[in-house]
């Protein structure tokens, strides 16, 4: 394998080659617990290594996916541990956030947290952050840990496969994934200006009122 590549794919072959496919679940597992690092990067360059032989398709499969649940329960680990009352008294502290925005989110969480755990492990950004919540929401941790597999299975197998396929074309994989990704952010950062926005004026207008 071509050991010239920099940046996060040269540290991520340095694993591989090193660690065999336990590296790449090494990898995956930080990745969850550090955004930054693209899962999209790794999970083809799992599968080229398997296509040269390195280390088997099935091991890629399966040490990537455990990858991705040891790192999704060490985040569910951190919202438990911050829990309800603390996550409240965190963002109460913080500009624009009402109390009762926390509470129609537990509500939400509570209608439709089994979807957004499952369908969220397939999202740019939302893969890592999503486990969060479901510890702050104490959603049951075999429940989680099932819905986080299936996801993430999903997830990394489309890559992985596609990294297989494309072999020495992997970072082609890296491309499309990353306009999904930029995609992603813009709704994200449309939603928040828009948020933002909306509280300024609810502010405004309750200055109004009062006055």
């Amino acid at each position: 394998m071509d050991t010239t590549v920099d940046g996060v794919a040269g540290w991520a072959i340095g694993l591989m080659e090193t660690m065999g496919a336990p590296g790449a679940g090494l990898a995956i597992a930080l990745e969850n617990l550090f955004p930054p690092l693209p899962s999209e990067v790794i999970l083809p360059l799992a599968g080229f290594t398997a296509s040269k032989g390195d280390m088997s398709l099935v091991a890629a499969l399966v040490w990537t996916t455990l990858g991705s649940v040891v790192g999704a329960l060490a985040l569910y680990g951190v919202g438990a541990l911050l829990g309800r009352e603390r996550t409240i008294a965190i963002a109460s502290r913080l500009p624009l956030i009402n109390i009762a925005d926390i509470e129609r989110s537990e509500a939400w969480f509570a209608r439709h947290g089994t979807k957004t755990v499952f369908f969220g492990r397939m999202i740019p950004i939302f893969r890592s952050l999503i486990s969060v919540p479901a510890g702050v929401e104490r959603m049951p941790i075999m429940k989680f840990a099932l819905l986080t597999t299936l996801g993430s299975a999903i997830w990394n197998t489309i890559f992985v496969l596609a990294g297989y396929q494309l072999g020495e074309n992997w970072s082609l994989v890296e491309g499309y994934a990353g306009i999904l990704s930029r995609v992603v952010i813009v709704v994200v950062v449309l939603a928040v200006v828009v948020f933002i926005g909306r509280r300024v004026l609810d502010r405004r207008k309750g200055r109004h009122v009062a006055r």
